[in-house]
C-alpha cells in the first residue's frame, strides 16, 4: 500500500472512466467546512455560488473530470429524520449536480441488507480506492489508497446497489 495519498485533483485528474463516492456518516467535522457550516446554522443561508472561494476549486475540478467523458456519482446514506450537517450538505448539493455530479440519497434503514465497507470511500474506475477516514467526531484522519481487488470489488457492489435504491437529490426530501 502507497503511503502517498494523492490529492483529489490527482485522483480524479487520473479516472478514465469513473469516479464513484459513498458517504455514509451523519456528521462531518472537516475543519475545511466550519466556517460554512457554522453560518448555515447561525443564518439558515448556504454559499450556493459555484463561482464563490468556497466552491470555485471543487466545481473547476468535476467539469474538467466531467468533461473528459467520466462519469462521477456520489452517494449519502442517511438516518432519517436528517441531522443538521445533512441539511446543510443537502442545501449545498445543488452545487455538486451543476458542476456535473450525479447525487442520490439514500435512507439508513433502507441500507441495513447491504453489506459496506467500514468507511467512505472514493472509488476510482472500479480499482483504485480511497479510503476516507474520520475520528469520532467528524474530524478527518487522514485517506489511505488501496488497489486491493477484493476491497474494491465490496466497494462497487456496495456502491451499486446503495445507488440502485437511492434517491435522486432533486427528489430527495429532507425529512
Amino acid at each position: 500500500m502507497p503511503q502517498n495519498v494523492p490529492s483529489f485533483d490527482e485522483l480524479l485528474d487520473g479516472a478514465q472512466r469513473s469516479a464513484v463516492h459513498l458517504e455514509m456518516r451523519d456528521a462531518y467535522g472537516v475543519l475545511s467546512e466550519a466556517d460554512d457550516f457554522n453560518h448555515w446554522k447561525s443564518t439558515g443561508e448556504r454559499d450556493t455560488n459555484p463561482d464563490s472561494p468556497y466552491w470555485a476549486p471543487w466545481v473547476a475540478l468535476i467539469r474538467r473530470t466531467v468533461a473528459r467523458g467520466v462519469t462521477v456519482r456520489r452517494a449519502r446514506i442517511v438516518s432519517e429524520p436528517v441531522s443538521d450537517y445533512i441539511r446543510y450538505e443537502h442545501a449545498g448539493t445543488v452545487v455538486n449536480v451543476h458542476a456535473g455530479e450525479q447525487v442520490r440519497w439514500l435512507a439508513r434503514r433502507r441500507a441495513s441488507d447491504i453489506a459496506l465497507p467500514g468507511n467512505d470511500f472514493w472509488l476510482i474506475d472500479g480499482r483504485l480506492i480511497r479510503w476516507n477516514h474520520f475520528t469520532g467526531d467528524g474530524a478527518s484522519g487522514g485517506g489511505e489508497i488501496s488497489e486491493n481487488p477484493d476491497a474494491a470489488k465490496l466497494c462497487d457492489q456496495a456502491f451499486e446497489t446503495v445507488w440502485a435504491r437511492a434517491t435522486a437529490h432533486n427528489d430527495y426530501e429532507i425529512s
